[in-house]
């Protein structure tokens, strides 16, 4: 993707810098009426939250998928908007994307700064898993709940929701012209991503500002400081064979057979271990085979693999994911790695081949603007000013793939802890607090004529 020029994106932060200098210290009377509109559906807010985490929507359950889509989609059409289904099915083996769309009366761009919400209604956890229920965790007087996306991002869209609500019932929504694009598999998309994000890249080229609905973090537990990001990590799966010679192991080291190639892939991932080390990146090993006969399954996350202590190995497999900052480090890790597996111990081969996956988003000084702009609604609202969140802290979105066109801010849904894991957790007071930032957020940004 091509990105914005430097000169573009600092043009771009320019135009919020008027605004930061009119920071308030109290809500006017739309704001008001929005802080009280929230705290009014709180109780729905979280009834809704509870139906949609009881319906399993793991990523590879399309089925799933489209029951959350039924769900959501007539609360969006009941606020105004206009709302699309696109399915995937058929062309990236994934369920699809709800776009829901709420035009300027006045004409587009005449509303204000044009907003594009992000988000998504597939979880990790698919109908195999024993984690499907939700409950109020017992000893936190109603506090945190459980439940599967609870957070990551069940919550995110009862945040969203709770937010437009909000929005309607200042009288504010009705001259705020919005996009919202909601992928159904945020959490395992569908290749190619030309198709799986086409309707979230077309968005993001027309719109101004993008907020990200995902999960955030509040360090030290549920009474702890509440955080947000400007910054996304990319990921790049990669697959790592190795082959060598067999033989009797008697002969291992020699002329004849060299090291094997068990030795080699060794070899090649404790110098990734040693030699790759810089800040912001990670590379994990998620998979290794080895021996006389190795093969990854189907879905490439198991496989199967034969041998014995007295024969040199011919074959051995690993693959794995590579984290990174921006797309410059992620091409010059990618050569680093590429250069190690070349440098072969006798008697062996080796081939690394990476794979498409999420692009990296990076702070800019029109994201740093923006998020200027929510710190002072913080300050209005007088919830204290967020931590800014390492972006090595978290994992990819859906939002870095629209980062090369307008700045962001990550992770503005519900908060919790555990994402990911049985287990995983929301703090619900944390819906109504974030559904009041970002509707006076956006309201803000709709006075930005």
């Amino acid at each position: 993707m091509t990105k914005l020029p430097a000169s573009l994106l600092l043009a771009s932060a320019s135009l919020l810098l008027p605004s930061i200098a009119r920071a308030q210290d109290t809500p006017n009377s739309a704001e008001t009426a929005i802080v009280k509109a929230v705290d009014g559906e709180a109780p729905q807010a979280v009834a809704l939250l509870e139906k949609l985490v009881n319906i399993n929507s793991g990523t590879l359950n399309l089925a799933g998928v489209v029951k959350v889509k039924d769900v959501i989609e007539p609360e969006f059409a009941a606020l105004g908007f206009t709302t699309k289904w696109v399915p995937m099915d058929q062309l990236v083996a994934r369920a699809g994307d709800l776009i829901a769309e709420h035009p300027c009366p006045l004409g587009s761009g005449k509303c204000g700064k044009k907003l594009l919400l992000i988000g998504h209604m597939d979880t990790v956890f698919e109908p195999a898993s024993t984690f499907q229920r939700y409950e109020i965790v017992p000893g936190t007087n109603g506090r945190i709940a459980t439940g599967p996306g609870v957070a990551d991002m069940k919550g995110g869209l009862v945040v969203m929701l709770s937010s437009l609500k909000a929005m309607k019932a200042a009288g504010v929504l009705d001259t705020t012209e919005i996009t919202v694009v909601l992928s159904g598999d945020e959490e395992r998309f569908g290749r190619p991503s030309s198709i799986a994000r086409r309707d979230l890249i077309a968005a993001g080229k027309r719109n101004d500002f993008a907020l990200e609905f995902e999960n955030a973090g509040r360090t030290g537990g549920v009474d702890g400081v509440d955080s947000v990001r400007i910054g996304r990590r990319s990921t790049t799966s990669w697959k790592l064979e190795v082959t060598g010679k067999t033989g009797h192991s008697s002969g291992v080291f020699g002329k004849g057979l060299g090291y094997g190639a068990i030795y080699e892939l060794a070899r090649i991932l404790d110098q990734f271990r040693t030699e790759l080390t810089e800040p912001g990146l990670t590379y994990n090993v998620g998979l290794v085979l080895g021996g006389t006969t190795a093969e990854r399954s189907g879905d490439e996350i198991s496989g199967t693999a034969t041998g014995k202590t007295n024969v040199v190995p011919p074959i051995a497999l690993a693959s794995g994911d590579l984290r990174c900052l921006n797309q410059e480090q992620a091409v010059r890790v990618q050569g680093k790695m590429e250069a190690i597996v070349r440098d072969h111990l006798a008697g062996t081969s080796a081939r690394i081949e990476f794979a498409e996956g999420y692009p990296a988003m990076g702070a800019t000084p029109a994201s740093e603007a923006l998020l200027a702009r929510l710190q002072a609604v913080n300050q209005t609202l007088g919830f204290g000013k967020e931590e800014v969140a390492d972006p090595a802290a978290g994992g990819a979105g859906d939002i870095a793939f629209v980062a090369p066109y307008l700045p962001g801010l990550v992770g503005v849904g519900a908060m919790g802890a555990g994402a990911h894991a049985e287990g995983e957790t929301v703090y619900l007071d944390s819906l109504p607090k974030q559904a009041k930032r970002m509707a006076v957020l956006m309201y803000r940004l709709n006075q930005d004529k």
